[in-house]
């Protein structure tokens, strides 16, 4: 029975095991079936735009763009308007886009757009590029190239990013030389400029005349085959950024990580200032976990971070150490240089606005000073409960004080001692202090 029972669950196994080798290859074959032959004509086009910095979700949007593209043996046409992003991101999508099975086009429009920085290799990297007047490509040269690189000397990093831009060019038979320029002299070239230096194709004022001047084309994708475009009378399919995309896009927003980071400050602030309000702190906690996600993709530099931190550590500390407005201004001013600090080491597209920057510590400024001034009238008015709050009462003697005795204040009988002198019965008093549960009292005058 247990060879038996040992031979079925071996059979079991033996099929699974082909089951998934099966599926394998069939998702393989599909693929190799969806790209295009030798010398296949294309006519359909998938068109996807990138206005803004390249982030990750733009990754995951070209991704998912490239891959329908070659489902259905259609061009990608990639419309782009961005002045750079995050080095690493660029890094996926230009090595997904060389490697495409079918052509991949960039089209930097509109007129008055640019591919700088992270869209210049983008671009030098797809099979054609065209530009739309007024536009402009180039300044490549990296400052910071995201937090993996911050302890890499800039010349390391700037010579392999050289390199990288001269192998794309020599992949795609364009100018070397000025390729290589926009790397290491952060050279900008006008659409004009950039044909006769043979950085790009062609200028084409809309899709239709850039679809009209690559028909008849033939490209050599990465595996070695060829295609000819036909694209004269070509469909257009415009796939736009889904709602997850859509979301992870505006969360990526510098200046919405931002807000989400000092909301959620706030937010806790409010709970610990008042313990149980319960709904600011689940805010905060929510807002600042949010932030600092959309921070680490964003690569922010952690200098600012850790400034912004303690400038909402010193206004927690104003509250529980009043000193006057000191922890209060020290926050302030740390505040406003970490917001300035976020992206400044990096020349990536990313910033947050001044504005919004002015805007924010000019409130946060306006609220410590109203904590400041609320702990010192609180300091200054008088206690009205327990014991401390009698100071300051009068009341009449009900026996002599000499020094000791009992008084009649706010309705009820207290022990109490004279603070000088013999106080008779009858005489009016002040409370000037507390001793226990004894009254000091003075004669009112």
């Amino acid at each position: 029975m247990r060879r038996i029972s040992a031979l079925l669950l071996l059979i079991y196994f033996i099929a699974v095991f082909g089951l998934v080798l099966t599926a394998a290859a069939g998702k393989y074959d599909t693929a190799a079936s969806a790209a295009p032959a030798e010398s296949t004509y294309l006519e359909r086009v998938v068109v996807l735009e990138v206005d803004g910095p390249i982030i990750p979700v733009v990754e995951r949007y070209l991704e998912r763009g490239i891959e329908k593209a070659e489902r259905q043996g259609a061009v990608c046409l990639i419309k782009l308007n961005t002045p750079g992003g995050l080095y690493n991101v660029t890094q996926k999508i230009v090595t997904r886009i060389v490697n495409a099975r079918t052509p991949v086009i960039v089209y930097v429009s509109p007129a008055g757009g640019w591919a700088a920085s992270a869209g210049a290799f983008i671009s030098l990297g797809a099979h054609a590029v065209a530009m739309a007047p007024g536009t402009r490509i180039g300044a490549a040269h990296p400052v910071a190239v995201g937090e993996d690189k911050q302890d890499v000397p800039m010349e390391k990093v700037t010579s392999d990013a050289a390199a990288w831009m001269r192998s794309l060019a020599e992949l795609r038979g364009r100018n070397v030389e000025m390729a290589e320029a926009m790397v290491t002299d952060s050279r900008s070239f006008s659409a004009d400029e950039a044909v006769k230096l043979k950085l790009v194709d062609f200028v084409a004022a809309d899709e239709t005349e850039l679809c009209s001047k690559l028909s008849g084309k033939k490209m050599t994708l990465g595996d070695g085959r060829s295609v000819v475009l036909k694209l004269s009378q070509s469909r257009f399919e415009e796939l736009k950024p889904n709602r997850v995309e859509r979301f992870l896009g505006a969360l990526l927003n510098p200046d919405i990580a931002y807000l989400l980071l000092t909301i959620g400050m706030a937010g806790l602030m409010v709970e610990i200032y008042h313990p149980g309000l319960v709904i600011p702190g689940v805010v905060g906690g929510i807002s600042l976990l949010l932030g600092l996600y959309s921070m680490g993709t964003l690569d922010a530099y952690w200098g600012g971070l850790i400034l912004i931190l303690l400038a909402f550590g010193c206004f927690v500390g104003e509250a529980f150490a009043p000193t006057h407005g000191i922890l209060g201004t020290g926050g302030v001013i740390a505040f406003i240089f970490g917001s300035l600090l976020l992206f400044s080491m990096q020349q990536t597209g990313l910033g947050i606005s001044i504005g919004l920057i002015a805007a924010v510590s000019v409130t946060l400024a306006g609220l410590m000073a109203l904590l400041v001034v609320a702990v010192i009238r609180g300091q200054k008015r008088r206690v009205l409960t327990g014991m401390e709050g009698l100071i300051g009462y009068d009341g009449v003697a009900r026996t002599d004080l000499d020094p000791e005795g009992t008084v009649l204040v706010a309705g009820e009988i207290w022990r109490a001692v004279a603070a000088e002198g013999k106080i008779e019965r009858g005489e009016k008093v002040k409370v000037v202090q507390t001793e226990g549960i004894s009254l000091k009292v003075s004669k009112k005058g």
